[in-house]
């Protein structure tokens, strides 16, 4: 196709579009594909987890704004656009039982009515991939959960004249994606190579208890980008509340990675163009009609 290729990467808070699938979006920037971050909240609830900010209390204060600085400067790293959906943190309920989710938190909007955002942003960047989180959220945090759920409607309904009709001309996404970056044979082989190295590996306690985490995915589609891990790792840094830099994140060296695991990794959850699995290219089928 001679028009410009276009990815939406849909993300519940700001720091997730680091974690998940960063490398594949620096990629794909590299390579003049126009990319757009939708992160769905601000993160207001998210708990400063940097073990050196903890106890900040103009971070605690402004929470909202320091994460929205942080995002601002993933962002440019990694080359993309981004909008915010305008949702409010729901925060990760914990506890037996768990407590209510707080009112007005985006995992307790209507699904239907919270997906028109989406819509319209879709209508008006008109990617032609969408990636988001599987039915699990990637884990069960509810502003994951929720984010799938919106995604699985706009995709549907964005190409629908009879469907959300203030919202925008009508744009129909030809293949939705599910990040699976956090998949058992990867951290597989990551352990094992770290212990063939004589190196800790962070990923056994890990592996003992993935049976238990409801994890095993199918991976249709590894996105060849270790040449962009370290960047990947710089965006991730950024988003200093959420990220020790000292942490596990970064125990695996870079070039280990690029060895043994050089791939991100997608399930292709729905496809309205011919390819054939496994894919190594979130466009297939899409560059050549």
């Amino acid at each position: 196709m001679t028009e410009q290729l276009r990815l939406m990467a849909v993300h519940a808070h700001p720091d997730d579009e680091s974690s998940k699938g960063a490398a594949t979006m620096a990629k794909y920037v590299s390579e003049g594909v126009d990319v757009l971050v939708a992160t769905c909240t601000g993160g207001e609830r998210g708990s400063i987890l940097n073990p050196k900010l903890q106890g900040d209390p103009y971070i605690e204060e402004h929470i909202h704004e320091v994460r929205a600085k942080e995002m601002a400067e993933a962002r440019d790293i990694l080359g993309v656009k981004q909008e915010w959906l305008g949702f409010v943190d729901s925060g990760l309920p914990e506890g037996d039982p768990l407590p209510p989710l707080p009112e007005g938190c985006f995992a307790l909007q209507n699904v239907e009515e919270a997906a028109e955002a989406l819509v319209r942003l879709i209508r008006e960047f008109r990617p032609h991939v969408v990636t988001t989180y599987d039915e699990n959220g990637g884990y069960p945090h509810p502003d994951h959960i929720m984010t799938h759920k919106i995604s699985m409607v706009a995709f549907e309904a964005a190409g629908d004249a009879s469907r959300y009709p203030e919202a925008g001309e009508p744009w129909q996404p030809q293949k939705l994606y599910y990040n699976q970056g956090f998949n058992r044979p990867r951290t597989q082989a990551l352990h094992e190579a770290l212990l063939e190295r004589g190196m800790e590996s962070p990923y056994g306690e890990w592996l003992e208890r993935w049976h238990t985490m409801g994890r095993e995915r199918t991976l249709t589609t590894y996105v060849p980008c270790g040449d962009f891990f370290e960047i990947r790792d710089k965006a991730l840094i950024a988003h200093a509340t959420q990220i020790d830099p000292d942490g596990g994140w970064f125990r695996v060296p870079l070039d280990l990675q690029r060895e043994v695991w050089p791939t991100e990794e997608y399930e292709l959850a729905k496809s309205l163009v011919g390819t054939s699995l496994p894919e190594d290219d979130l466009f297939a089928g899409i560059r050549n009609n």
